[in-house]
């Protein structure tokens, strides 16, 4: 099986629904950056020792795919993995569990105290930017609440993680 089919070589692509648009139109710069987002996921596993973290973000990488099918398709109703209230919750359970075992802190950090830290910072930002592109994205179509707050919900998730695996806080200070 080829890899390539040539139907992108004049510079459209199709969306899950067959329906064809340019390469670089919103929806697919929307979903273009969650796939960057997975990818960075992916990279951060690789550093992260923690089992349960890890799981998680395997967990996460899933779910993305069916987000960014969701933004794939003009109808996302169409699209029959969509996200959940459920996703959500999960996500914000894992988020309680993680601050629950940390101490708190109201400053902000200076990110990447290790490599798996750094590496999911790196992707806090992607999915923020995602997050961004999908808001604008949303001003001119029709796109889920679910996913937007799944999105929103998963910024703070890798922030958590990120925090909970940093070996040194180093706090700014700005007075």
């Amino acid at each position: 099986m080829k890899i390539y089919t040539k139907t992108g070589d004049k510079g459209q692509t199709s969306l899950y629904d067959g329906t064809r648009v340019d390469k670089d139109s919103l929806r697919v710069d929307c979903y273009g950056t969650v796939d960057e987002l997975n990818s960075f996921l992916g990279v951060a596993r690789n550093f992260i020792e923690d089992d349960e973290i890890i799981k998680k973000i395997y967990d996460i990488q899933r779910e993305l795919f069916n987000v960014a099918g969701e933004l794939a398709t003009t109808d996302g109703g169409q699209f029959p993995q969509r996200v959940t209230e459920g996703k959500i919750a999960d996500l914000e359970s894992f988020i309680d569990t993680l601050l629950g075992r940390m101490p708190k802190i109201d400053q902000f950090i200076i990110p990447g105290s290790n490599k798996a830290s750094a590496a999911l910072h790196v992707a806090r930002t992607v999915c923020r930017r995602a997050e961004r592109k999908i808001i604008t994205l949303s001003r001119q179509e029709t796109i889920s609440p679910l996913l937007m707050k799944y999105i929103n919900r998963l910024s703070d998730t890798i922030y958590a993680m990120a925090r909970y695996l940093e070996t040194e806080l180093v706090l700014v200070n700005f007075k």
